[in-house]
């Protein structure tokens, strides 16, 4: 599997810890690495601001990334990728810090609840 850090030549902009939401409360019923799903803040309105490509890449325990054929556990951290620069700048460098809370989302339905934990590479990134 290659990572999102080998993929992309930096680090990850932020990490998380995350709770997805199980099946039975609108969460999908299995979740794999590398999942495509997309971000937005807590208190967002999201028929204005819209969602964001921030795709996350589950660790496990050790904060190694998670093989893409194990299944994702329903709490855990993961690192945070912003595929797009502009949005960086513009948006995220001011809304990210420790404490920012956030959802993982599929469209317009929640999947997952985040909280920032760490800023990494989120102001080198990008330039």
């Amino acid at each position: 599997m290659k990572t999102y850090e080998e993929m992309r030549k930096h680090k990850q902009d932020f990490n998380i810890k995350y709770l997805l939401y199980p099946q039975d409360v609108g969460g999908r019923k299995i979740t794999y690495q590398h999942l495509r799903c997309d971000f937005a803040y807590e208190g967002d309105d999201i028929q204005e601001t819209g969602i964001y490509m921030i795709h996350p890449e589950f660790l496990d325990e050790f904060g190694v990334p998670i093989e893409e054929d194990i299944p994702v556990p329903l709490e855990g951290r993961a690192s945070m990728w912003i595929l797009v620069d502009e949005m960086r700048e513009k948006i995220h460098k001011k809304q990210i810090k420790v404490g920012t809370k956030g959802y993982f989302m599929e469209g317009a339905r929640r999947v997952g609840e985040v909280v920032v934990d760490e800023v990494v590479g989120l102001y080198e990134n990008g330039l």
